[in-house]
């Protein structure tokens, strides 16, 4: 298998594996609540940390450019995911603007179902033609929505805090950046060795269980209320 599908198939078992660790770590949240003041480069690092280390939101992001070749589509894909979560996690992470982050983490799960199903040639099997590029920007607006609730778990230091919130959104997109960088890469090679499209379809079906899985415990914590 080429190192493409490797790494998809890798990024699906660690989120089957380890679907409650997409959080903040111990050492972070102590980190956030002693912050008095602003705090450009760490909040920088812990936004970029947070999206390298996002299982969820780097699953999607493969799905939506899987299948993309040309760079001008790919930036296009991309921008409208990247203005949809920034106005979502500045907005919910200043405006106050509040959901359960269960439940907007189970939509984040479904996203990835969705564009797989979408790879898969789903929609167009049942005669459906969904728009693309706005369920990309929709989808963006969720993924950012997850992001500010794990910033509202904490109660940040009103000093400073506009600028932080926005020095970790721009780490979100520096990370974001690094990891499309390198799918990008490993993409770009499988496509050209010959068993490219004959292990596409399993490995949307792999990002399809695993968005499933997400979705499905994230869905079990609301309605139960494990941690």
């Amino acid at each position: 298998m080429c190192c493409s599908a490797a790494l998809v198939v890798a990024l699906c078992a660690f989120a089957l594996a380890d679907v409650s660790a997409h959080g903040v770590s111990s050492k972070d949240a102590r980190y956030l609540l002693s912050l008095d003041g602003p705090a450009i480069i760490p909040l920088m690092y812990l936004g970029a940390k947070h999206m390298v280390t996002g299982y969820d939101h780097l699953l999607f992001l493969v799905g939506v450019i899987f299948f993309l070749h040309r760079l001008k589509d790919v930036l296009l894909y991309v921008s409208l995911f990247t203005v949809g979560h920034s106005l979502t996690l500045l907005g919910g992470a200043l405006g106050g603007v509040r959901a359960s982050a269960y439940l907007v983490d189970a939509v984040i799960g479904l996203s990835i179902v969705y564009k797989a199903f979408e790879n898969m040639g789903g929609f167009t099997a049942l005669g459906l033609q969904p728009n693309t590029r706005v369920a990309v920007f929709v989808f963006g607006l969720v993924h950012g929505f997850g992001l500010a609730t794990k910033l509202q778990e904490f109660s940040l230091s009103r000093n400073g805090l506009v600028t932080n919130i926005v020095s970790f959104n721009g780490g979100v997109e520096i990370g974001q950046f690094l990891a499309l960088t390198a799918v990008l890469l490993a993409l770009g090679y499988w496509r050209t060795r010959p068993g490219f499209l004959r292990h596409a379809y399993a490995t949307n079906a792999a990002l399809m269980t695993a968005g499933f899985v997400l979705a499905g415990y994230q869905l079990t914590g609301y309605f139960v209320g494990t941690p």
